[in-house]
């Protein structure tokens, strides 16, 4: 970007003209042209910088000489306005002349900042008018008003811009297009006929979208998006891809199965009454013959698999009927399908088509939905987030660099202005300069623009221009100092307010207000209200006692100069309004508002200050998207509205039995804008059936693929641009204030306290004051752990420990911290030397203490770190644990044999030697590795064995016994196992390893599961077996890798948790004081659906009806009656599941026994919309945020590799980066035989491959175009088309064995091709021998189209597409680990299921296929809770625990367990549970592929070679020089540095670079390897700071690699033999000129004519000069 170079503003005059025209012409006749790019701080619309000097008001709104570099020579010129923003101009033809009075006059008013504000006030008007569904009498001259100023402005632009497509035209502004179209429409629309008004009246819609142009962030944000959108591309493109493949598999696989039902079998009496009556084929369409189950609306659902779903007796599975949902989901045709995966990819209503497929299919099928929502819908989203998080950080990186670059700009403008301009304006640009360059490195993302910056400098200099006589009156009345004993009682009041036991106080005083604020609960006796109302009453003394003394300490004035004095104010006044206030009626709500008081706690928090101070200054800088994301919703609303409002209303009965507009419509424009919200938030499929019913598909596909991709794009880059802003949240870096000192402060008092009694009780020496210091020290740091990570409580557990050891009071308190966590301290993972690689702890950490602890004190923790005081067993470090023990001193050794000194007398002894032998031999057994392979084994076996214990182990006697056996086998093993590490490592190593620890619960549980099967009193004690599962977790590394991993990323962020659930109560404590008691409503036991509020108004009048008995008022069995059930229901509503049922009695609630009543409440979708918004979107950037930061640090740690892998797997990690970047296998030499030449040539041309995708894509073609029930003649077609696909592929197949012979089979692809060839070929044929009903038609072409995996493949596809699978495959063993353990962590909440809720009742979402009979269908419903998808319908079936809804006494055939009732206290633990841990391990599992994608961005971004860079280069070498001499021709080089990979490639023609590079040739004109690899190194790392050290490690590990090359001393380099080349090429000339003159001259002697001399000269001369300039360069 060139330098501004301010020279002041100029006037734009005729002679400006000129002189650019001038320019422009002197600058077309030359052929070189300047490198200059726009200043982007001069763009139009931003405001000019104050370095160019002030506006006179003579040049506003004037012709002023353009101040961009750029612009110099493009005939424009600017104009601003009083606010200094800058607008440019074409000064060319198709416009009048700058200097005409009449564009002088549109411009003024086009600049001038009133016509701006008309155009946007008329805007709003209009939106307002454009969301009402009925106008007022005088809506329509209000509109022809708005369309002649909309008129007004579009003429003034033409005339101010010129009408031309170019830059800075009229039409050369999108806007400008959108503006005059929708004008132009509008115009058309008063006079077109009535059936075309409609259409034009919806394309006024776009005026909305007029705003954005309006203001220049939504401009600029606008530009981003659409750069996202360029660069998402590929993405979206291979997106389609695989949506389309997979949708040709499920209608290869489903198409038709859901028309499958249950119908009624008829029996000998009615077969006439089931006889087709119609004489239709298709006549069993008659609902009342097929099975519906109790509360269904569609059809059981059946299908003739062994494991699909049965029908009852007297029916029979057919197909009949029509698909379910409306006939909207199926696999019957293409469109279908592909609606069905998207729906699936999204994860909309995902449970009701996995059961309708289960059902129809069989469960077998669930590997499709495996594959589907585990795999490619979290491999999409990875895509999708991983390439918006590249653009945001980009656009960070690029804002920090445009900050660099201004402020030296600006200081080289600051010294010219100080040289001629007045010193106020000097001080002006300072203060711009300084706030410019701090505002850019605060905000998240840099996006506020220097108009923002003016802004607020101007707010700065308005704020501090108070009157005078404010000033005086504030020192008048808000300073008190008026008398003496006034000041002394301000002294005084001042001691109390600001001692630490007050903060202390005010702290309890706030936690208690929270906690009684979070009893309320319904139904509440008199005397619990009473005693709520006395404590708020209490309170609010106690918080209004400390702002009066708050006030008299520090005055008035100083008082309200703090923000959260002016918050608890606020507090309080609130709190004494409501005393008055809450007795009228109405004005109840005003309660809500207490929960204020939760926040007072931020004060004291420093956790919660950094956040939201980090999340304002987000919001600052993102204001501008968020207006964007509201002005989207809203247009969609709007336009929804305008296409769809009046069909809902004309074709309601399509939709509602009872002719009534449902909840979810778009009739006006309140329920239009919820039904897009909606939609945002991931559901909206159901209201898409609807809008399928009132308006047809054509119409409602774009418009909600449009809100959702739209929406979604928005949203994401939102999220992640919070994300990217909290992340760099940091809690140690947390700057406390004075509150939270003094909490400190005074917990070391109580400390200082305690500690003085117990020695006075205990008659201990109380020690000097060096002492007090370090208790207070330690109870700082002790209640500081919160705020800290692990790595630096680490660090501070160390200190201590010095600490402790100085004073002479040493403690193992770190032992005991130790025990009690997976992740102990350091000093306890070094006391298991025996079993290292069985510590869970990161040594790396320790590298960073041991280096700030001294010398002394490394070896005091050498020596406590022994295993036991008898252990003499030298144990080798396996190479995992190296990574964790490279950080330790190399003394350590060492250090054992004087470790052991204190066992030399009983190793003189003869039992000492026994004991010690002993100790040796069971080391050396449980350090075995068939050992510990063995013990791996068994806990899997025992970990399997648990699977076996279904609801049919009582009939299954044999396996029972076994089951029993095994057990005992098991528990004996594992007992085993135990004493020998006992004996080995000694009980202190033993208890001391978290991992250990949890070997031995395994054992108790063991235990304690065999002493439940010996009495029948201990029984429940059989329950806790699931937790045997959890010993895999001691076993594996990989698992042991993922713990950590988890642990590290999470365990520090409990902080930001619990910022997250202080919300969380906040809108549970409202949600109490809005709903406690309003769900309850009248049900009609016949029809169960609740009564007319027309019928029942209360609950009075419920239990007064004559059926009383039979004619319950119920709760929801989700409400918001305590604070409890309410954390519950906010569950449900952020996961999206069960959350419409919510909003929907909360829309109906009324008052307290007051009967429901349909939408009465209506307004209270606010309530959800501002919990979806506050309580779920900005906590979860926040705690994502969060993880993402620890993420990254341990990452640092480990050398910037993947925490979530073991050493091994990094190996994997770059064996598996080489194989995917390699580019080819070694070529197969081409036959010498003519005709098998031939046919190489030909299978190897890159034309036949094109061919034989073109092939694969036609018969992909063939299958889109089926549809089921299509006609006979198609099939048999599509029989034939098949068998010619099959030939072709048979041939390709042949010839190429024909060609490469065996060779054939050493490629991959190869062999998967020729698979392809025998299954089809045998798919053909088999069907004609065991008949079509055991193989079915489609077989064939599934299989012929997974040949379509071709277009991935990476040397033959689309190179887009190998970029974007590169971070996927880089991920895979770490994102294998994190699949493991979610496994293992489903196999134990599956068996916990099946021990507790094996029997429940079949009702809402347990049915016959997701159920916890077994252990089958237990995982099929945790899958279905992983992906979030319907844990609301299960947890409901778990809730029927009352003789209402369950039967406790009903007896289960083949058990002896009876009843089926659930535990609601256990569901709601088991599914909460779950739910968050597989919701931190899928999060984990995102960053992992995101932070892949990052880190491949960041290496291609800086240039930087990679060792793939110098592969790909001797991968190309090799064709250049196949004999290996390390040298080519230089005439081979142009070639040869084209047909390298970027970024080392040099593009044709390229031997001028190739000169300039001047590298060295030897003999024969030959160029080494290195020299030329060398160059192109520094060619492309030349602005690297480690080039230098990068090219020696080159060289060095080139000449080590190969010791034995030929050397040749260069003789010359490519730039001499250019420099010799050119020299001797203009001496040839010269000598042959010479050569001509001089027998011409010879030849002119001889035949000398008179006359004939000067003729003869003048053409010596005239040759001469054109041979020396044929022989210049």
């Amino acid at each position: 970007m060139a330098s501004p170079g301010p020279k002041g503003l100029v006037p734009f005059t005729r002679e400006s003209l000129e002189v650019m025209e001038q320019h422009s012409a002197k600058k077309h006749s030359e052929e070189h042209k300047e490198d200059l790019k726009p200043n982007t701080d001069l763009e139009v619309g931003k405001q000019l910088s104050f370095v160019y000097g002030n506006l006179p008001r003579a040049m506003v709104s004037e012709p002023l000489e353009d101040v961009d570099p750029y612009y110099k020579n493009k005939m424009t010129f600017i104009v601003l306005n009083k606010k200094r923003t800058i607008f440019r101009f074409s000064a060319t033809w198709c416009t009048l002349s700058p200097f005409n009075s009449v564009r002088r006059t549109t411009i003024k008013i086009l600049v001038h900042p009133f016509f701006q504000l008309l155009i946007l006030i008329s805007i709003l008007i209009d939106c307002i008018f454009m969301s009402m569904t009925d106008l007022p009498k005088w809506g329509p001259a209000l509109q022809n008003t708005l369309l002649g100023i909309y008129t007004f402005e579009i003429l003034v632009k033409l005339i101010a811009r010129g009408i031309w497509a170019g830059s800075f035209y009229f039409f050369g502004d999108p806007w400008n297009w959108l503006d005059f179209s929708v004008t132009l429409f509008e115009h058309i629309s008063r006079y077109s006929p009535p059936n075309f008004i409609s259409i034009f009246r919806i394309t006024r819609n776009l005026r909305i979208l007029k705003i954005i142009p309006l203001n220049q962030g939504l401009k600029s944000f606008v530009g981003i998006l659409i750069h996202c959108l360029k660069e998402l591309t590929g993405v979206i493109i291979l997106t389609l891809f695989f949506l389309s493949i997979f949708s040709l598999i499920g209608m290869g696989l489903f198409m038709g199965n859901l028309k499958h039902k249950c119908l009624r079998w008829p029996q000998e009496n009615e077969t006439e009454t089931l006889h087709n009556r119609t004489g239709n084929p298709y006549y069993i369409r008659e609902t009342e013959n097929f099975y519906y189950l109790e509360g269904e609306r569609y059809a059981l659902l059946c299908g003739n698999r062994t494991d699909a779903g049965q029908c009852p007796e007297g029916y029979v599975c057919v197909k009949a009927g029509v698909n379910p949902d409306y006939g909207y989901t199926n696999f019957d045709s293409f469109g279908w399908t592909l609606l069905a995966l998207f729906r699936l990819m999204m994860q909309d209503y995902p449970e009701a088509l996995y059961h309708q497929i289960l059902y129809a299919s069989g469960k077998v099928y669930i590997i499709f939905f495996v594959v589907i929502s585990f795999w490619f819908a979290f491999y999409m989203a990875s895509l999708f987030l991983g390439i918006l998080a590249i653009s945001c950080e980009e656009e960070k990186q690029r804002a920090a660099e445009k900050a660099k670059k201004i402020e030296p700009e600006l200081q080289q403008a600051l010294t010219e202005l100080q040289e001629g301009n007045k010193a106020a304006e000097t001080k002006t640009t300072e203060i711009e300069m300084k706030k410019r360059s701090s505002t850019s490195m605060i905000t998240s993302l840099d996006m506020l623009d220097d108009a923002t910056i003016r802004h607020k400098e101007g707010l700065r200099r308005s704020r501090k221009k108070c009157p005078c006589c404010w000033y005086r009156f504030a020192k008048t009345f808000l300073i008190w100092n008026c008398s003496p004993c006034w000041l002394k009682l301000k002294e005084f009041v001042h001691m109390i307010i600001m001692d630490p036991f007050t903060d202390l106080f005010l702290t309890i005083c706030i936690i208690l207000n929270v906690h009684f604020l979070a009893l309320e609960h319904y139904p509440m006796s008199l005397e619990t209200n009473n005693i709520l109302n006395i404590e708020n009453q209490v309170f609010i003394g106690i918080f209004t006692a400390e702002m009066i003394f708050k006030i008299i300490a520090m005055h008035p004035y100083g008082y309200f100069q703090v923000g959260w004095n002016i918050y608890d104010s606020l507090i309080v006044f609130h709190g004494l309004v409501e005393l008055y206030v809450t007795h009228f009626h109405g004005l109840a709500v005003f309660r809500s508002f207490r929960v204020l008081r939760i926040f007072k706690l931020g004060r004291y928090w420093p956790t919660f200050k950094i956040l939201m101070l980090t999340l304002g200054n987000s919001m600052m800088a993102l204001k501008d998207l968020v207006l964007l994301l509201f002005t989207f919703i809203f247009f969609s609303a709007v336009l929804g509205m305008k296409l769809f409002g009046s069909n809902y209303k004309i074709y309601v009965c399509n939709i509602d039995e009872d002719c009534q507009l449902p909840r979810w419509h778009m009739h006006d424009f309140l329920h239009s804008f919820l039904n897009v919200f909606r939609i945002l938030c991931g559901e909206w499929i159901e209201t898409l059936w609807d809008c399928f019913k009132v308006a047809g598909h054509f119409s409602c596909i774009p418009f909600y693929m449009m809100v959702i991709l739209v929406g979604n794009l928005l949203i994401l880059y939102l999220f992640l641009a919070l994300v990217s802003s909290f992340s760099s949240y940091k809690a140690a870096t947390t700057e406390e204030n004075d509150e939270a000192k003094n909490l400190h402060r005074a917990m070391a008092r109580i400390k200082k306290g305690i500690n003085y009694v117990l020695s006075k009780i205990l008659c201990k020496k109380q020690n000097v004051p060096e002492e007090t210091m370090d208790n207070v020290s330690d109870i700082y740091v002790k209640e500081n752990i919160s705020d800290h990570t692990l790595s630096e409580l680490s660090n501070t557990q160390y200190f201590l420990k010095d600490q402790e050891k100085s004073s002479g009071t040493e403690k193992n308190t770190m032992t005991e911290n130790g025990s009690q966590s997976l992740i102990p301290s350091p000093s306890v993972s070094e006391t298991v030397p025996i079993a290292s690689e069985e510590s869970d702890i990161e040594n790396l950490d320790n590298k960073e203490i041991k280096s700030k602890s001294g010398d002394g004190s490394s070896k005091e923790k050498v020596k406590q770190s022994s295993s036991s005081e008898c252990s003499t067993v030298d144990i080798a470090i396996s190479e995992e644990e190296m990574v964790y023990e490279r950080g330790k001193p190399k003394r350590l050794k060492n250090s054992y044999g004087r470790r052991f000194s204190s066992a030399q007398i009983s190793r003189d002894s003869k039992k000492g030697k026994i004991w010690q032998n002993i100790r040796k031999t069971c080391c050396k057994i449980v350090e075995n590795s068939c050992f510990k392979c063995f013990v791996g084994l068994v806990t899997l076996l025992s970990t399997g064995a648990l699977a076996f214990e279904d609801i049919y182990i009582d009939q299954r006697k044999t396996i029972k016994i076994l089951l029993e056996y095994a057990d005992m086998i098991f528990t004996y093993i594992f007992i085993l196992e135990m004493l020998l590490k006992w004996m080995a490592y000694g009980f202190k190593a033993y208890f001391t390893n978290g991992w250990y620890q949890l070997d031995f619960m395994v054992v108790i549980v063991f235990c304690l599961s065999l002493i439940g099967k010996s009495r029948e009193e201990l029984k429940p004690l059989i329950s806790i077996k699931f937790l045997r599962a959890l010993r895999v977790l001691s076993q594996f590394e990989r698992m042991k890798v993922v713990v950590r991993a988890l642990v590290k990323t999470t365990l520090p962020t409990l902080n930001v948790l619990l910022v997250c659930l202080m919300i969380w109560l906040a809108f549970s404590i409202i949600g109490v004081h809005l709903f406690a008691g309003t769900f309850y409503e009248c049900i009609d036991p016949t029809s169960g659906e609740r009564f007319p509020i027309s019928e029942v108004m209360n609950r009075s009048q419920c239990e007064s009806l004559v059926f009383n008995e039979s004619m319950p008022w119920e709760n929801a069995k989700l409400n918001f009656d305590n604070v409890g059930i309410s954390f519950l229901s906010l569950l449900q509503v952020a996961t999206f599941n069960g959350w419409i049922t919510i909003m929907n009695s909360a829309v109906d609630s009324i008052g307290v026994n007051m009967q429901p009543n349909f939408e009465d409440n209506i307004y209270m979708y606010c309530y959800f919309i501002d919990f979806i918004i506050i309580g779920l979107f900005l906590p979860l950037s926040m705690l994502i945020g969060a993880i993402i930061a620890n993420f990254n640090k341990h990452k640092v740690k480990l050398g910037g590799s993947n925490i979530f892998i073991t050493v091994k797997q990094k190996k994997q990690y770059h064996a598996l980066k080489k194989l995917m970047c390699e580019v080819s296998q070694k070529p197969v030499p081409r036959p010498g035989n003519k005709f098998q030449g031939f046919v190489f040539d030909l299978v190897t041309n890159q034309v036949f491959n094109v061919i034989i995708m073109v092939l694969i894509f036609f018969q992909a073609i063939t299958i889109m175009i089926q549809s089921d029930e299509q006609n006979p003649k198609i099939d048999i077609a599509v029989y034939w088309i098949n068998s010619v696909f099959v030939t072709l592929y048979t041939g390709e197949c042949v010839l190429k064995l024909i060609v490469f012979h065996y060779n054939y089979f050493t490629n991959g692809w190869n062999i998967f091709d020729f698979m392809v060839v025998v299954f089809s070929i045998t798919g053909l044929f088999l069907p004609l021998m065991v008949g079509y009903y055991l193989v079915p038609p489609s077989l064939v072409q599934l299989i012929l189209l997974s040949r379509i995996i071709h277009i991935l493949r990476p040397e033959k596809g689309p190179k887009v597409f190998h970029d974007l699978l590169l971070p996927l495959m880089l991920s895979l063993p770490a994102l294998l680990n994190i699949s493991l353990f979610i496994f293992l962590i489903m196999f134990v909440y599956a068996i916990f299921g099946m021990y507790n809720f094996a029997y429940v009742k079949k009702e809402a979402g347990i049915n016959d296929v997701s159920n916890f009979e077994t252990f089958g269908s237990s995982m099929l419903c945790l899958f279905q809770v992983t992906i979030f998808a319907g844990w609301d319908g299960m947890l409901n079936a778990i809730f029927n625990s009352k003789w209402s809804d369950c039967d406790p006494d009903k007896i289960n055939p083949g058990t002896h367990v009876r009843g089926d009732c659930g535990n609601p206290f256990v569901g709601i633990v088991y599914f909460v549970s779950y739910i968050l841990i597989s919701w931190l391990i899928i999060v984990n599992m995102y960053i992992i592929v995101v932070m892949e994608f990052l880190n491949i961005a960041s290496k291609k971004k800086a240039k930087t070679l990679s060792e793939d860079d110098f592969r790909k280069f001797f991968q190309v070498w090799k064709r250049f020089d196949p004999d290996r001499t390390q040298y080519i021709d230089s005439s081979k080089l142009s070639d040869f540095a084209a047909a390298l990979h970027p970024p080392l490639f040099i593009a044709k023609p390229n031997k001028g670079q190739i000169v300039a590079m001047d590298l060295p040739m030897a003999v024969g004109d030959r160029i080494h390897c290195l020299d030329i690899l060398l160059a192109l190194t520094k060619r492309v790392m030349s602005k690297d700071v480690s080039m230098e050290k990068v090219l020696s490690e080159m060289e060095s590990g080139f000449m080590l690699a190969n010791p034995f090359k030929i050397t040749y001393e260069p003789i010359t380099t490519t730039l001499k033999r250019k420099q010799e080349v050119v020299s001797a090429t203009i001496i040839q000339r010269a000598y042959k000129s010479y050569r001509l003159r001089q027998n011409d001259k010879k030849t002119s002697d001889i035949h000398m004519i008179d006359g004939d001399v000067e003729v003869q000269t003048i053409k010596e001369d005239s040759y001469f000069d054109k041979t020396e300039g044929k022989s210049t360069i």
